[in-house]
């Protein structure tokens, strides 16, 4: 990882979406170095395109049904992929002080060739929430951003009110 001393951020360039495994979680390779890692994407949170334990603690948080759950998911993953491909690089700026999640992934921000942020694109157009279970420095912000998205019905809240 290349640090910024400018800004609490590792920033790494260079790298390659090789999979994207829903809309919060890619894998990712460098081009040069072939260096493969999982980013988990900061401050936010889809719902599952799978069955698995996040899935079920979901459906009883939200007391929505497995089955919409995962139509949500494939659905917010969707918009993703109109977004960002396999193969396109991507810029990750990850907080010095939270670089890892429970389960040792990488946590970023994705910064797309376009010079958006995918953590905010998610946001702003319904298909993620912010989350507290991957912290984030911009968390308030994002929770500020998930809330318009909800009031505006756009994207997931265009079905329905919660996820």
């Amino acid at each position: 990882m290349k640090y910024n001393a400018k800004e609490p951020y590792y920033v790494e360039t260079f790298y390659n979406v090789m999979e994207i495994k829903d809309a919060d979680t890619l894998v990712v390779k460098h081009a040069f170095s072939k260096e493969e890692k999982e980013i988990r994407l900061y401050g936010i949170d889809v719902p599952e395109i799978r069955m698995n334990r996040k899935l079920k603690i979901d459906e009883e948080k939200t007391h929505l049904p497995t089955s919409l759950l995962i139509e949500l998911g494939w659905e917010a993953r969707n918009y993703l992929t109109s977004v960002l491909s396999v193969g396109d690089r991507i810029t990750i700026l990850t907080e010095t002080k939270n670089a890892y999640d429970l389960y040792h992934r990488q946590l970023g921000y994705v910064i797309l060739e376009t010079g958006e942020c995918l953590n905010e694109l998610l946001l702003q157009n319904g298909y993620a929430k912010a989350s507290r279970d991957y912290y984030c420095s911009k968390l308030a912000e994002y929770q500020l951003i998930n809330r318009n998205a909800q009031m505006n019905k756009v994207g997931l809240y265009a079905r329905i009110s919660h996820f």
